[in-house]
């Protein structure tokens, strides 16, 4: 009987690559749901969990798409927004706000019916748009006039434009340099800074597992854990080709990420976290 005896520098390497695949994945495909609309470019997303809808900037198209997440079907698809970027639902006040760069404006939405209640000029090339409860104000980010536009979201105004931060921690996805950055806005000085895919864009944070996702160019989704004051990198899966946007269910942690071509047709890819967050 001969028995087969493998160098030591083999046998280590072998145990390693073993050990390796062995690791489990951090996400699953759920499915993909075809869209409607030519294959081209999606920009941001927003979540109204009361409703179950989820509302995607198809942004080559210049519409809107409401996508009911509980029967997973497109429930509306709204046109008329030229080169729409930016996007909000603000459930408390059953409003979305959308941003329409190809005509320099805010457009307020009943979250109900989908009128059109306002048009809201916002600069040069409206984009991102966060709500402020306190104050009950959103803030447009003017990408190419430098600036952000404050608008009071209940009665429909603009009030000022102005350059601001808000009060807490706040994290960047560079573009210049594909890096997370963890600013400390109360010292003004960055904290940590941790690589990411190539063209970062779009993030999205769960406060339920306490997760940061950003979503890239490349197609790869950097995954973070919260963990005391500061995030710990768990992962950078490749999630599809220009995976550039990302929003997460913070009640069932599914994440939704529209791409523009997937055989021939724009599709929504939803995903589910394999492994929980660990304190």
């Amino acid at each position: 009987m001969h028995c087969l005896r493998w160098p030591p520098a083999f046998s280590l390497l072998l145990m390693a690559c073993q050990a390796q695949a062995a690791a489990p994945p951090l996400l699953r495909k759920v499915t993909d749901v075809p869209l409607p609309g030519a294959a081209s470019r999606f920009d941001y997303a927003s979540l109204d969990p009361g409703r179950g809808r989820l509302y995607l900037n198809h942004m080559g198209a210049g519409e809107v798409v409401v996508f009911d997440i509980r029967t997973r079907k497109v429930a509306a698809v709204l046109k008329g927004f030229p080169r729409c970027t930016g996007i909000l639902a603000v459930p408390t006040l059953d409003r979305v706000f959308v941003s329409t760069p190809g005509d320099g404006h805010v457009v307020a939405l009943d979250g109900k019916t989908y009128a059109v209640l306002a048009r809201l000029p916002a600069g040069r090339f409206p984009d991102g748009i966060a709500f402020e409860a306190g104050s009950g104000r959103i803030f447009v980010s003017d990408e190419a006039g430098g600036a952000v536009t404050a608008i009071d979201a209940s009665a429909l105004k603009v009030l000022k434009q102005y350059l601001d931060l808000p009060r807490n921690l706040a994290f960047i996805a560079s573009e210049t340099n594909n890096e997370l950055l963890v600013l400390d806005l109360a010292g003004r000085k960055i904290t940590a800074h941790f690589p990411l895919g190539r063209g970062p864009d779009v993030l999205s944070f769960d406060t339920g597992s306490r997760r940061l996702y950003v979503a890239s160019e490349s197609g790869t989704l950097s995954v973070f854990r919260e963990s005391g004051a500061g995030l710990v990198k768990e992962g950078e899966p490749n999630v599809g080709p220009n995976a550039h946007v990302v929003i997460v269910d913070p009640a069932s942690h599914l994440l939704y990420l529209p791409l523009k071509e997937v055989d021939g047709h724009p599709v929504l890819r939803i995903l589910e976290p394999v492994l929980p967050a660990t304190p």
